[in-house]
């Protein structure tokens, strides 16, 4: 009987990772010597369905040929791959890496070994390199056709959709239907065929990296990814399947999941001839038996399954490969059977050491040409590249993979390929071959930081991971990746291609192979980003119009906030009335359907301009006003829809007040990820992006002269707009301070009435209150009729406790630094009570002088004093010191936050006001208003202080935050980063940022660093984030703007 079972040891229990001593994978180990001896040949089949053979010792155990497949693919992560073969019983078995294959493979003429997944990651963004990607989109795409992934209608037209655009690119319906008749991906495709053209329509743009990256993403989420089926029966002879994946043992009816046993439940492995065992660790909850007991149909399936089962324990569970057995003396009991390899933590661990080199490879399928952008870039001088020391390509391992906390590609050191490594089967004429130089910066590596609060939060820490650059090829040539080439300075000549995937007896050696056209290192994502901007259009105008792409994905994303995640959420319950209902989402969604279109025609345009597109059609696109215009003079016809927003937003606000149901149900909708802002700001979303139009066509009328041929176009575009700002700005300006007081509203406790009509927001902020104890913080809130103070209270939902309130009626302010002796402090003295009050700086102090002395100017030209409007207002010195040591946070706590990529804040723990108490500042209404109007979102490379790599991510700017996103489709961001406080700079020389278009975000110890991919891009962030970073000019204040009664 074999068996499998988990031990604990006092380190174990302790949660400390056992040290099993030096892995036989570790740096500076060398693989154990193959044995000599008579070679035989073996077929292989590979993913792309070529077939390779390979000659390896009789002798030599599975993983020399495992070793030699991967070489043979300049695959680095081969790890999550196997061999499978038919055995002499027909049953499908993997190739043990530890035996002899002479003792499992009896008739190798006979048999072709299949190279597939063997390890499929809960993560595909785990998968660094793009070649382990696209061999998993052939994996599933195999699946798919073998009927082994299945799938609802809708996702099999999607998966194959992304697999069509990886294959033949930008959408084409003829070409479209033709490529369908030929290939067949699923077995009913007929029926699905106009579902999977209408899907590729929207795939316009995306290369085969990013196509391959997408159907993995949704492939994952299927039930049956990486899914084997084995048939069983349980105790009551019911037929059924067990499984295994990543998670665990899993039980299937049909293709149904009925039961799951994750590993940290199961005990003990084992099987007894046909009987397959699962022992579970003790659980009062659970009804289970203590072992389970399944029966398959032969010892040889049960040992079979028992073998992938240790496998897959080892592989996503243990620390390090488990060592062998010791040999019994006198006999053995039980299969000696062990993991062999890598797991997965030591592949991971590896790839943060970043020693591995990325080679160019082909995709067979795929039919996109690349000449146009290649043939626009420049040639660089050749430059001397260093030789790889001579390896054995039989024994060469694939020693790591990028890491998953980055997805730039890890370059080592350059790459030079010895005609003795290749053999015959390389060309001479390629280590003629021209390249640039590109200096390799290392593995990037999380801030200890960022790593704490992983930990902290108790989930693995991971970085997004975007698509990569898309593969092309050469007219008579096989392919490359545009992007790795463009990076270098330019692409081969066309006379040193001389087709090196021919082996010497002019056999064609498998697609996959790398051409290795010229020597070339590894970009990294920078790299790759510096061939970007080199690739692509270089004229201001170009950049403009991508930000009017980039804004409208994030704006698109935010409309869906409601009409679809809090539209489906309020479908599920009873509780808000039909005339709310009818007032919100009828006049959101033909602002979502409207704007799909928009941003489909902006992409569309913004690819022939780049280039991008094989849509091949004349005529001069490197223009954006008219489909500006055209589009906003359409949206005038939407008009009546954006005036209902004030009403529904108001609606919302009063049906809430009436029924608790309905603020829980809001309440619980704003903890959802996708809600990352108050879900009341959605609803002002179309008012606002109105204003982002209009500064967009602003700066293009300045950028294109008079004679342009865009001008006339963006001029009157921009005169539409500014009529519709003008038309609703009453309304917005009325909204946003609607808004926000029911925001703040919300973070208080112990107001009977914040909102009434009249009341105006002007400034909130932290000030440190003097008293009998000392100085305490104190939250202080500033209307336009009273002033607020407030400490931070115990409850779960950490809102503010109201202390007492000052009318600003009658109120004076005096400077107070020399009668007390503290720094920035003024006496706030009204006409019953006077409060001293001390700013961090004497900056802060300057801002509220002259926003309460404004506040007081205004109250006295009102009516009189404001009623009281506290629910009660104890003396502030009678109350509990709520601000003592114990009840402050650090810096720490709310860095949880925004440096974890898994961690999302506690209700209401992140709001701006909780912003403001931590970092010791203060925030205006005119500061809200301008962060209204700079919103900003696209790609940045950011790099923390302690890392020399660069990660890719896309960034959202709003409400004085930067949210960070895997990729611009994701629905929730993963991290956020509040900028209140922070320092905006450009790096200078000591700090060794050798790139451009950088700027430094600086707080205490927490740096990071951006890059931009243009110098207008690069100008829009600073400009952007200096408006969170400081504060704006308060000349247009409450003085010259009017009162808005409710």
């Amino acid at each position: 009987m074999g068996e499998i079972e988990q031990r604990p040891t006092p380190g174990s229990r302790l949660g400390a990772p056992e040290n099993s001593g030096i892995s036989t994978l570790e740096h500076g180990q060398k693989p154990p010597p193959t044995p000599s001896g008579k070679l035989m040949s073996i077929k292989i089949q590979m993913l792309d369905d070529t077939q390779e053979a390979f000659e390896v010792p009789q002798r030599a155990p599975g993983k020399v040929l495992l070793d030699a497949v991967c070489n043979h693919l300049n695959l680095v992560e081969g790890d999550y791959f196997g061999l499978e073969f038919p055995d002499h019983k027909k049953i499908t078995v993997w190739l043990d890496l530890l035996k002899p294959i002479v003792k499992q493979i009896r008739r190798p003429k006979h048999v072709v070994v299949r190279f597939v997944v063997k390890f499929f990651p809960p993560d595909h963004t785990q998968l660094q390199e793009e070649l382990t990607r696209y061999l998993f989109a052939l994996q599933v795409k195999q699946d798919l056709a073998q009927g082994r992934l299945t799938c609802n209608d809708t996702s099999a037209a999607l998966l194959i959709s992304h697999i069509v655009q990886s294959e033949i690119g930008d959408f084409d319906e003829a070409s479209d239907r033709e490529h369908l008749a030929k290939n067949k991906y699923i077995p009913q495709q007929d029926a699905l065929e106009d579902k999977i053209v209408e899907f590729h329509h929207n795939h316009i743009g995306q290369t085969p990296a990013e196509s391959d990256f997408q159907l993995l993403e949704i492939a994952r989420r299927l039930e049956m990814y990486g899914i084997r089926l084995h048939p069983a029966k349980d105790r009551e002879g019911t037929k059924i399947n067990l499984a295994v994946a990543n998670t665990g043992i899993l039980v299937f009816q049909g293709f149904t999941k009925i039961n799951a046993f994750n590993w940290a439940k199961v005990r003990k492995l084992s099987f007894k001839r046909k009987r397959f065992l699962i022992k579970l660790r003790p659980d009062a909850n659970s009804s289970y038996q203590d072992t389970l007991e399944f029966l398959m149909a032969s010892r040889d399936f049960c040992k079979s399954f028992w073998k992938i089962c240790v496998e897959h324990h080892a592989f996503f569970r243990l620390f390090e490969e488990p060592k062998p057995k010791p040999k019994p003396v006198l006999f053995s009991r039980g299969s000696s059977f062990r993991f062999s390899g890598r797991t997965q933590k030591q592949v991971l661990d590896y790839v943060k050491e970043g020693g591995h080199k990325k080679v160019q490879f082909e995709r067979k399928h795929s039919k996109i040409h690349s000449i146009r952008s290649l043939a626009m870039q420049p040639t660089e001088p050749n430059s001397e590249v260093p030789k790889q020391a001579q390896q054995s390509a039989s024994l060469a391992l694939g020693e790591g993979a990028d890491s998953p906390g980055h997805q730039s590609c890890q370059a080592g050191k350059e790459l030079q390929v010895s005609a003795e490594e290749r053999g015959p089967r390389q060309s001479p004429a390629l280590q003629k071959s021209p390249v640039g130089s590109t200096k390799a910066d290392g593995a990037a590596k999380a801030t200890t930081e960022e790593a704490e609060e992983a930990a902290k939060d108790g989930t693995p820490q991971s970085t997004p991971q975007p698509p990569q650059p898309s593969t092309g090829s050469l007219t008579g040539s096989p392919h490359l990746s545009e992007l790795s080439i463009n990076s270098q300075g330019g692409a081969a000549p066309a006379n040193v291609i001389l087709s090196p995937n021919l082996s010497p007896d002019t056999k064609q050696a498998s697609p996959l192979v790398s051409p290795l056209l010229s020597d070339q290192p590894c970009p990294r994502t920078d790299d790759e980003e510096e061939g970007r901007r080199k690739r692509f259009p270089t004229d201001k105008a170009y950049f403009i119009a991508k930000e009017v792409s980039t804004t409208e994905r994030t704006y698109l994303k935010d409309l869906e906030v409601i009409t679809s995640w809090f539209q489906s959420t309020v479908s599920k319950e009873d509780s808000m009335p039909e005339t709310l209902k009818s007032l919100i989402f009828p006049n959101f969604e033909p602002l979502h359907k409207f704007h799909t279109n928009f941003l489909k025609e902006i992409e569309q345009r913004l690819a022939l301009w780049e280039g991008r597109s094989n849509a091949h059609i004349r005529g001069d696109y490197q223009r954006i006003g008219d489909v500006m215009l055209k589009n906003i003079q359409a949206m005038k016809q939407l008009a009546a829809h954006l005036w209902k927003h004030g009403e529904a937003l108001e609606a919302l606000e009063t049906s809430i007040r009436g029924s608790r149901r309905l603020e829980s149900l809001c309440r619980d909708f704003e903890l959802q990820k996708v809600c990352y802002l108050p879900l009341n700001t959605f609803l002002l979303r179309p008012l606002h992006r109105l204003m982002h139009y209009k500064q967009v066509l602003e700066r293009l009328c300045k950028h294109n002269p008079p004679n342009h041929a865009d001008f006339r176009d963006c001029r009157a575009a921009l005169a539409e707009i500014t009529e519709m700002v003008a038309q609703l700005h009453g309304t917005m300006i009325k909204m946003e301070n609607f808004q926000k007081l029911h925001e703040l509203k919300k973070d208080l406790i112990g107001i009977d009435n914040l909102v009434i009509p009249g009341r105006e927001f002007i400034r909130l902020g932290s000030l440190s209150k003097l008293s009998g104890k000392g100085l305490q913080q104190r939250m202080f809130f500033l209307f336009n009729d009273v002033l607020l103070y407030t400490s931070r209270g115990l409850t779960i939902s950490n809102q503010f406790k109201v202390h007492g309130q000052l009318p600003l009626y009658g109120m004076t302010i005096e400077n107070s630094e020399d009668e007390w002796g503290v720094p920035h402090c003024l006496t706030l003295r009204g006409q019953r009570q006077a409060v001293i009050v001390a700013a961090s700086s004497r900056a802060e102090m300057e801002k509220w002088v002259e926003d309460i002395q404004m506040a007081i100017d205004l109250a006295e030209k009102s009516s009189g004093p404001t009623p009281e409007f506290l629910a009660s207002s104890p003396p502030d010195n009678k109350s509990p010191d709520e601000a003592a040591v114990a009840d402050q946070e650090s810096e720490d706590d709310l860095s949880a936050s925004r440096t974890s990529l898994e961690r999302q804040a506690p209700h209401r723990g992140n709001t701006m006001v909780h912003v403001c108490w931590h970092r010791n500042t203060s925030v205006s209404m005119v500061d809200f208003s301008v962060a209204v109007e700079n919103q900003l979102s696209g790609n940045l490379l950011r790099k923390f202080k302690n890392s020399n790599g660069w990660q890719k991510l896309w960034v959202v700017f709003t409400n004085f935050c930067l949210f960070f996103y895997k990729s611009h489709q994701d629905n929730h961001p993963l991290a956020s980063l509040p900028l209140l406080g922070y320092s905006l700079t450009i790096p200078s020389e000591s700090e060794d940022i050798h790139k451009d278009y950088v700027f430094k975000l600086h707080f205490k110890s927490h740096v990071y660093y951006f890059r931009a991919e243009s110098e207008y891009t690069f100008e829009r962030w600073m400009e952007v984030i200096r408006s969170a970073t400081s504060s704006a000019s308060r000349a247009h204040v409450l003085s010259h703007k009017e009162s808005h009664a409710y």
